[in-house]
């Protein structure tokens, strides 16, 4: 079926004003009023608006979204390209040879959370890599003479210039880390939705890592079997070490379980790979060994994705277990930026409570990293690649029921906890960025070198978490163990409040 907009550019040949405003979920309506507003007295001038949040324009053309190949293609196609000041916009149009003519968002109107639009714009225009607009006829007369001399908006060549490398780079990093975390007043979550034909109900693939834990993996393999999910739930339980026994097969019900090895790097990640590399559903959903999930768990985290098909990730609350306490673990937000997750690790967001869309796993951010040292860590840094994408959804009720217990494979595992912290480190230079979040991880590492025995290595990251945050309470924690307190007395004590380092 051919797009009618494509259709409608074979048959018109006026020259072509792109608008561009992002997917911002603020507005940025004055934009529209002057792209309209202008589109009104150059009718001998296509203007073609992508509007996002914003409401629609009445002159202009109007599209909501565009997808990437898309919006690259009307880039290409346009005589003069006009952006907001979002980094990734900018990149796009000066990737398609394009001076982009840009108009920042001004926070004092409610177009977005503070200043950093604008003084982005204004470094940027200064060394020529944009032209800032200020106003309506200022970006009026910048189309016109864009439009009468192509020559100086046109850019030669297709490859970036290392000032243009390291401002656009620091753009999309502060546009990351000033994106805040949306309250559920923001964006609510969709409605539940009426049963109606199974059908109706996407296919998920649960993919539950097991090693020699059989006990445990019956319980888990019951709580999947019993969701009050209407569609078709596929298990695959994937296992280092002893195979299990394919009896467990049988506990599933009419919900079909396969039993695989795994066949990439041993450990969590490898195991997690192996069973997304064998799903063959659009969703794929975690869940450890020694977790069960609540019967409602599934359900309402599908309803938010086939309302919203452009969600990679949901997920939600959950209840801590430990000896005979339980303590419930519940973010109130229901969207997390990659901003919210280097602030804090956000333990809530259990891996357990996992659903992903498959392709965004295997085309877009990538499967599970299995350079982790030890897999310790992995989910963490898979929810930063994803949030990066896009806010992670999340659904504010306890929908699984997480294990904290001495047969955890990372219990006493200090020098491989201290390892992947510190490659985690390495990996997101950002971190340097968020004091909060550097001095969370150095108060882990030193923890865990304080808990290896390792006292001048743990005294190191206990003073460099201290100097990121004077008040990091890792840090403490960390010399009470150097100076001889056990560090299972802390652990336990934390762990009996639903709590870890």
């Amino acid at each position: 079926m051919t797009d009618p907009c494509l259709a409608h550019d074979r048959a018109d040949e006026r020259p072509l004003v792109l608008v561009t405003v992002g997917t911002d979920y603020h507005r940025f309506d004055r934009l529209i009023d002057w792209i309209d507003d202008y589109a009104g007295q150059r009718p001998d001038v296509r203007v073609l608006v992508q509007h996002g949040a914003s409401r629609a324009p009445t002159v202009a053309e109007g599209v909501d979204f565009f997808d990437g190949d898309r919006l690259r293609a009307e880039m290409a196609r346009a005589a003069v390209v006009v952006t907001h000041g979002g980094p990734a916009s900018i990149t796009e149009a000066r990737a398609a040879r394009r001076l982009p003519l840009v108009v920042a968002r001004d926070p004092e109107l409610g177009e977005h959370v503070d200043g950093h639009q604008q003084r982005f714009v204004s470094r940027l225009d200064g060394v020529g890599l944009v032209r800032n607009c200020a106003d309506a006829h200022e970006l009026a007369v910048t189309v016109d003479k864009a439009l009468a001399q192509p020559g100086e908006f046109i850019l030669e060549g297709t490859g970036h210039s290392a000032q243009e490398r390291v401002a656009l780079q620091a753009g999309h990093l502060i546009d990351l880390l000033m994106t805040p975390g949306t309250g559920g007043a923001d964006r609510p979550l969709p409605p539940p939705v009426p049963d109606g034909p199974a059908q109706a109900w996407p296919d998920v693939t649960v993919v539950v890592p097991t090693r020699d834990r059989p006990d445990l993996l019956r319980s888990t393999l019951r709580s999947i079997a019993t969701q009050d999910y209407p569609g078709t739930v596929l298990t695959l339980v994937v296992y280092d070490g002893t195979p299990p026994d394919h009896s467990l097969t049988q506990l599933a019900g009419d919900r079909p379980v396969r039993v695989l090895r795994n066949s990439l790097t041993s450990g969590l990640a490898g195991a997690r790979n192996s069973g997304i590399l064998a799903a063959r559903t659009d969703l794929v959903a975690f869940c450890d060994d020694d977790d069960t999930w609540l019967p409602h768990k599934l359900r309402r985290q599908v309803e938010v994705m086939r309302a919203e098909p452009k969600t990679e990730a949901v997920c939600c609350g959950i209840t801590v277990a430990y000896g005979e306490t339980e303590a419930p673990r519940v973010l109130d937000r229901t969207a997390i930026t990659f901003a919210d997750l280097l602030r804090s690790r956000l333990t809530e967001l259990h891996p357990s409570t996992f659903l992903i869309r498959r392709d965004a796993l295997v085309h877009g951010c990538g499967a599970v990293d299995e350079e982790i040292p030890g897999s310790y860590g992995e989910d963490y840094e898979l929810l930063l690649r994803l949030a990066r994408r896009g806010p992670v959804r999340n659904v504010p009720d306890p929908g699984v029921r997480v294990l904290w217990h001495r047969r955890s494979h990372f219990s006493g595992r200090w020098q491989t906890i201290s390892t992947a912290l510190r490659w985690l480190l390495t990996k997101y230079p950002e971190f340097r960025l968020v004091p909060a979040g550097y001095a969370r991880l150095s108060g882990q590492i030193a923890f865990a070198e304080a808990a290896a025995g390792r006292r001048t290595a743990a005294l190191e990251w206990t003073m460099a978490a201290l100097r990121h945050r004077g008040g990091e309470p890792r840090a403490y924690l960390a010399l009470a163990v150097a100076c001889g307190l056990p560090a299972e007395t802390v652990l336990n004590a934390l762990h009996k409040h639903g709590r870890g380092v």
